[in-house]
């Protein structure tokens, strides 16, 4: 079986959700970790583990991220770690997979699955064999307890429940 494991320098970790449901905030994790092991060269039956210091999270706005990281959203206090676990990894065609798996935020695990675009693999000037991927896909955040929720005087919603995902990442072979 071969390991692989994520490039934190070639890598990142970002999500996007509405505010207002006119702009778009961006926010992204610096501090996480991912492998896949996998038996088949084509990397046909990977699975994928993946793991962020949900304290790392950052959306280039200090007030922002404290309450992202308060009970009102992540709890990071009692709730340090999201966690992702895949369960299948389905071949479309020779770019693109369907990952499905088990996201764990705020101690609460739904399924989620994610589009998953293989780049392709080269080897480094140091002879290190890379693979690149993209991984994007959508989840409610009511349904992981990210529930809190404010309306503008006009009746508006101020935060929209779904959250789009992006993942650029690059693996090493170990």
């Amino acid at each position: 079986m071969a390991t692989y494991k994520i490039d934190p320098m070639h890598s990142e970790v970002s999500f996007k959700i509405k505010h207002l449901m006119i702009s778009t905030v961006t926010g992204n994790f610096t501090t996480y970790d991912a492998t896949i092991e996998a038996n088949n060269e084509d990397l046909s039956d990977a699975k994928f583990t993946f793991e962020a210091d949900i304290n790392s999270i950052n959306t280039n706005n200090e007030q922002r991220d404290g309450h992202l990281k308060s009970a009102d959203f992540f709890d990071a206090e009692v709730h340090p770690k999201m966690r992702f676990v895949s369960t299948s990894f389905t071949k479309k065609d020779d770019s693109n997979f369907v990952m499905v798996g088990n996201l764990t935020l705020k101690g609460i695990t739904n399924p989620v699955s994610l589009n998953v675009e293989y780049a392709g693999k080269m080897v480094d000037p140091y002879g290190n064999e890379k693979h690149g991927f993209e991984f994007a896909g959508k989840i409610s955040r009511k349904e992981f307890g990210l529930e809190w929720s404010a309306v503008t005087e006009a009746g508006g919603i101020v935060v929209s429940d779904e959250v789009k995902l992006l993942i650029n990442a690059q693996f090493t072979k170990a």
